[in-house]
This record gives C-alpha cells, structure tokens and sequence, in this order.
C-alpha cells in the first residue's frame, strides 16, 4: 500500500527553484557572434528568480529590433508567451525585421519550459518524431561544375544526410558568351564592388550601388537566360545527378533575379530531374505569379523565408502556389507562430521543411517546432563546416547532428542548460566586442503603441 506523505514530504520530491507565478524579466542583453555560420545576435533575457532564457536574432539581423522592445517586457511574466508576443508582434516584419519580435519571442519559451521544467514541444502539444531530419545546403563559388557539386553533396550523404540542397543560378553564368541577356553593362556592375583607397566614402557608396543594383525586384532586371543558359543548367544539374544518383531528395536555391518567364523556363527545363523543390524563383508576395510557375511545371514550388506571421503564408496557402513552405522561424514570429504556420499548411496538404542558418539558439528552437509539427519535411543547416558550432552551447547531446538527424532534446526549455562563454568570446563580432553589455538605454523608452483609438 503506498504510503501518504506530508505535504512537506511531496515538497521535497519537486522542484521549487522557480515560482512560475512570481517570475519576472529584469533584464534582455545580446552578444552577437561572427561566423556561426553568419552573423548571429545571441540573446539573454535575466529573471528575478535567477533563470536565464536564450534566444537569437536572425542572421543580417540587426539587434536593434530586439532591444528597443525591452522596456515593453520589462517587469513582465515571460511565461505568458502568447499575450507577450501578441504585444511586440506589431513592431517585427517580413525579411531580417522580424528578427528581434521572433527572437525574444524564443527566449520566452525557453524561461517558460524552464520555470515548469518541461520541454518546449511539450507546451505545444507533444511531438511526431524523435528526431529531426537535417537537410545539408551545400554552396560552391565560382564558375558552375556539376561534377564538382556532385562530389561534396556526395560527402554530405557519408555523413549521413538523407536530403541535400545546392544553388541553381543564373549569376555563376555572367561572363559566359551567348548564357544571358540583360542591358549591356547590367551584369558587370552586379560583381561585388571594389573600394577605392583614394576616397574614403567610395567603397561605402559602391556597395550601396551595388546593393541597389542587387535589389531590383526580379521582374525589373531586364535579365533573360539564352538557350546556351538553360543548356549549362541542365547540363549542371545532369552532372551532379550522375554523381549523387537519382534516388536522394536534391532541393534547388538561388536562381538569381529574374522574371516569372526566365522561372518558367527554368523549370521546365530542370523537371526532367527530379529535384525536391524549387525554392525562392520569386518574391514571396507575388502569389499570383506563383500560381503561374506553380501550374507550369512538375516540380514542387517552395518560398517563404522571408515571410512573417502565418498571415504572410494564407494567401500563397489558399491560391496553390505552393507545395512546400519554407519559413525562418527568426523570420515568421518565433516558435509558436511556426506551428501555428504548420497546422495552416497542412489543411492545405502543404508540407513545411524550415530555412535555418543560426546558432544551436534558433536551430533547437527549429527542432521543438519540428518535432511538434506532424506536416513537417526537412531542417536546412549551414553550419556543417562550422567545427565549433556544437560548442556554442552546453547541454543537447553532441553532436547536435547525428547521422543527419537532431534528437529532440528532452531538457526543459529549449534543452540548453548554459552558453560557453568561453567559445563565444573566442568568436564574438570585432565590430561589437563587449559580451553582454549593459542595455539600459533601452530600460525607458516609451511610445503609445495601441493600434486603435
């Protein structure tokens, strides 16, 4: 017969470090870190009851967008994720500005799943699978060789990647006779600008240049890709097909800025592969467009990087211009917004594979929101070649990637138990070299940010 205890005794037998109740942020501090594999703005949000919470701002970021929310959590119960987010998510948007809303909104879950001590995907329902199926992007440089890129995603597959991805475009043929067609001159001045040593402001205005140049939207450019064009692409993509076989999903990225005419060419030409989607051939806000490209051709259509809050996703969603969305969760509004995104997509029988190119911070967050998602495909990772990556932090089992999968970690909150300080300062950015500086100056902004009268 089991023996009742005393409600001293039950005390004694659970954790009570932390009062849930009673938590509090005091505190949001960044460190950003520099080739992890991009520049990641790592955050800390402190509690009164010692608990520390983790979140990244998303790579290109800037973690403006996640400090100047600080004075409106500031005194808050970071376990009440949803009414928090519900008040900063006006302040985040599509691309890199929804970096700081989505972060923060990380860092919540993490202090949440610690104050009760449970895993994240457990607060959002449980999980599908034990693990997370890691797909290995894999970019070359230079001029296309098909038979080169057959050869390192062939590497990837030794390590135990069962899904691949490689870059599909039409820059690597600027400068090959007859490949392209665009204003004479266009293509030149799309090469990475040279500073000039005798004018201090001229290599800041040449990349600006160069970076309007880059960001004309696709239709804009004028650029057309030739017969010979489609001719080495297919020629490319047959390469890399002889090396790695026909049986290994193969996804497509970066296709360059060009018009829904130049996307459907390509893709016809490209069906004949096989490969597992084209990913980003257009802005993401061009849904009728995508319905076009969507009906043009076999191969399944994918964006969606860029996009925040599912309400981004419907309208591709509902038109069928896609089969595969694919957000950034430091993008799309953090990690309950992703499964909120998933469960869209799924009544729309939409698989969801995830773009991430972070620190183990937003990857494990990507691995919660995947295991609780039942629609969901593939996990991107940039950072296979990154030999310090894993140490970033200390916890999940390691290496986080095995055998091409992520295991769900089981600890509470994201599964970190701390950062290794040690290996952060070792890579933190030069351009801002203080670990955890104090944010004060943001502790008293003020701004009446109702949305209605």
């Amino acid at each position: 017969m089991a023996t009742i205890q005393s409600h001293d005794e039950a005390l004694n037998t659970v954790n009570t470090y932390s009062s849930p109740s009673e938590l509090r942020i005091t505190d949001i501090r960044i460190t950003t870190v520099k080739g992890a594999p991009m520049t990641c703005p790592l955050i800390k949000v402190y509690t009164n009851q010692g608990l520390v919470g983790y979140g990244e701002v998303r790579d290109g970021s800037s973690k403006t967008y996640a400090l100047f929310l600080k004075n409106r959590l500031l005194g808050e119960n970071p376990c009440q994720v949803d009414r928090l987010f519900r008040r900063i998510k006006q302040f985040g948007h599509h691309g890199r500005q929804g970096g700081g809303v989505s972060g923060i909104e990380v860092a919540l879950w993490d202090l949440a799943g610690k104050a009760y001590g449970v895993p994240i995907y457990q607060m959002l329902g449980g999980k599908f699978r034990d693990q997370v199926r890691v797909y290995c992007d894999t970019d070359m440089h230079g001029k296309p060789d098909g038979k080169a890129m057959g050869k390192a995603l062939k590497e990837r597959m030794a390590k135990g990647f069962t899904f691949l991805k490689m870059d599909v475009g039409v820059w690597p043929l600027i400068g090959t006779p007859g490949a392209l067609t665009a204003p004479l001159g266009f293509l030149e001045q799309m090469q990475a600008p040279q500073p000039n040593s005798d004018d201090p402001w001229a290599g800041l205005n040449a990349r600006n240049r160069h970076y309007d140049l880059y960001n004309i939207p696709h239709s804009f450019t004028g650029v057309r890709v030739s017969e010979k064009g489609l001719d080495l692409l297919a020629e490319y993509v047959a390469d890399v097909r002889s090396v790695i076989g026909n049986d290994v999903p193969l996804a497509a990225d970066h296709f360059g800025h060009i018009g829904l005419g130049e996307c459907i060419k390509i893709a016809q030409r490209l069906d004949p592969f096989n490969l597992a989607w084209y990913e980003d051939m257009l802005p993401w806000q061009l849904t009728d467009q995508y319905v076009q490209l969507a009906r043009s051709c076999h191969t399944p259509i994918c964006t969606g990087e860029d996009t925040y809050l599912k309400e981004g996703f419907r309208p591709l969603l509902e038109s069928g211009g896609v089969a595969v969305i694919h957000p950034d969760l430091l993008t799309a509004g953090g990690i309950l917004e992703m499964k909120k995104i998933a469960d869209m997509a799924q009544e729309h029988s939409v698989a969801m594979a995830m773009h991430m190119a972070e620190s183990p911070i937003g990857c494990l967050a990507c691995v919660h929101a995947a295991a609780a998602s039942e629609n969901f495909l593939a996990l991107e990772n940039h950072s296979v070649d990154v030999p310090w990556w894993d140490d970033l932090v200390i916890g999940p089992s390691k290496p986080i990637i095995q055998h091409g999968f992520i295991p769900v970690p089981d600890g509470p909150g994201l599964g970190i138990e701390s950062l290794n300080e040690e290996v952060i300062a070792a890579h933190v950015d030069p351009a801002d070299p203080e670990l955890w500086a104090p944010t004060t100056e943001w502790d008293h902004e003020y701004c009446h940010d109702r949305l209605w009268s």
